[in-house]
């Protein structure tokens, strides 16, 4: 396994990658503010036709341990001995998720499959549906990690790149194959919950309409206060919810992706079933640090030869982190070591199981890692 990292931050940049190898794919991490996107891919599909191109818009770029904004973060990856395919499925609307998780799977299952990389569009899917259409009665020793594609706190446009065309309402599945390979994951948080538990007497799907029966919107305003109500839905990243389905199931985080203020419901990035429970949660940049470390710690249980690690990290623990959010990365960099190359993106969700051979699950506000080696 081979791995070149490069940054580009101007769109009349020379492509020079000056590799000594041919790519099997570029995983690109793109800034939505990065100008004439499209003539760059058309450029790289250009001097590498054989090569799949993928990757999706960010709320911020990973780079080593560096996190920017306006760029593209281009990783040019071999794998020698592991074989790779990439399937894309269209979804118009978040009630397909289901159904197009399920037809992801089933187009790259095959006997060798080791790991499924998932990006998706991160404004027009339900993450949690689509997670269990990829997971649904499928073998758990099949790994499943990935995220969704995020655009600042702007919320308008999220986009999937496959070969030099850039997609929106997308999903892009990778399949890696071949006994060779190891895979590392782990994802943790580290926010705290606060205040009273309250019931979800009325959503559909990703849509909160009522909490112990008051409309969802305006409970959760008193909750921000006057200022934070009127920064909405930007604002709810810094107050997600905790979401517990029954008393068998580990609690999940959910952040808000929009605000209806006609039937006072809100979206969240997956779903939240009627009968299930929630509580606020609030930061703790302490424990989000810490949260980032444990991640990488838990990744490097399973894969102690790190080689190329993908971060995905959510953009409410950067918009929490501010200007000490690389302190996140550089944990991750101290548990891995020097020798990984790290790259990622800021995200609205992440995919990853809670452990070893557990069914992957919709996250937010997380640091979700996944490591590779051959």
């Amino acid at each position: 396994m081979k791995v070149h990292q490069q940054i580009i931050k101007n769109e009349f940049e020379e492509l020079d990658l000056q590799l000594d190898f041919k790519p099997s794919i570029f995983l690109l991490f793109v800034s939505p503010g990065f100008k004439n996107t499209e003539g760059f891919i058309s450029k790289l599909k250009s001097k590498f036709p054989d090569t799949i191109i993928t990757g999706c818009s960010t709320s911020g770029e990973i780079a080593d341990v560096s996190v920017m904004d306006d760029s593209i973060v281009l990783n040019a990856i071999l794998f020698e001995k592991t074989k790779l395919k990439v399937e894309t499925f269209p979804i118009e609307h978040s009630s397909k998720s289901l159904e197009v998780g399920q037809f992801l799977y089933d187009s790259l299952y095959d006997r060798d499959l080791q790991h499924l990389l998932v990006l998706s569009d991160g404004l027009h899917v339900n993450g949690a549906e689509l997670v269990k259409g990829l997971t649904l009665d499928h073998d758990t020793q099949i790994s499943v990690t990935g995220g969704l594609a995020g655009d600042g706190t702007a919320f308008e446009n999220t986009f999937i790149i496959h070969d030099d065309k850039i997609l929106e309402k997308q999903i892009v599945g990778i399949g890696f194959y071949g006994n060779e390979l190891k895979v590392g994951y782990s994802s943790k948080g580290g926010w705290d919950s606060f205040g009273i538990e309250r019931t979800v007497t009325k959503s559909d799907e990703n849509i909160l309409y009522e909490l112990d029966g008051e409309p969802a919107l305006d409970l959760y305003k008193t909750f921000l206060g006057p200022q934070k109500a009127k920064e909405l839905p930007g604002s709810g990243l810094l107050f997600p919810l905790s979401l517990r389905e029954d008393e068998s199931k580990k609690a999940v985080v959910r952040t808000i992706l929009a605000v209806n203020e006609e039937d006072k419901s809100l979206t969240f990035a997956g779903s939240l079933p009627q009968g299930s429970n929630v509580r606020m949660m609030k930061a703790n940049m302490d424990r989000l640090i810490d949260g980032a470390e444990k991640s990488a710690l838990e990744s490097n249980e399973l894969n102690d030869q790190t080689q190329f690690a993908l971060l995905i990290s959510c953009v409410g623990r950067r918009l929490v982190l501010k200007q000490m959010v690389e302190e996140e990365v550089e944990v991750v960099r101290e548990v891995l070591g020097s020798k990984a190359i790290i790259s990622g993106f800021y995200s609205y969700g992440e995919l990853a199981p809670f452990g070893k051979f557990e069914a992957c699950r919709l996250h937010n506000q997380t640091m979700t890692i996944t490591t590779f080696s051959e």
